[in-house]
């Protein structure tokens, strides 16, 4: 009796254990966006240093989603708000994220 209850718990625990590999994984992001956003971050450096002022100065460019992410040093308040504007500008950009700072 006692190795029926024995058999019967590892059973259960077998059956549980291999539900848990029916779980439902996390979501990836696919190739398509992946190069969307590769796309969107290579105009927008190019937007970048197509401007005289601005090529003088090593702003990083990360795009996720659409989401462009701007990061370095800028010589000004200016400088800094034409990087937003020209990254705002490039097709397939949903939003800017400014994280410059003026040195």
């Amino acid at each position: 009796m006692r190795f029926n209850k024995v058999l019967y718990a590892f059973m259960l625990a077998a059956s549980v254990a291999s539900f848990t590999g029916c779980a439902a994984t996390p979501t990836q992001d696919s190739t398509g966006q992946y190069l969307d956003d590769t796309a969107i971050t290579a105009k927008v450096k190019a937007a970048i240093f197509a401007d005289p002022n601005l090529k003088l100065f090593e702003i990083k460019v990360v795009t996720f989603k659409g989401v462009v992410q701007l990061s370095g040093f800028v010589g000004s308040r200016e400088e800094e708000l034409k990087a937003v504007d020209l990254a705002r500008h490039v097709s397939g950009v949903k939003a800017v994220q400014n994280n410059m700072s003026v040195k």
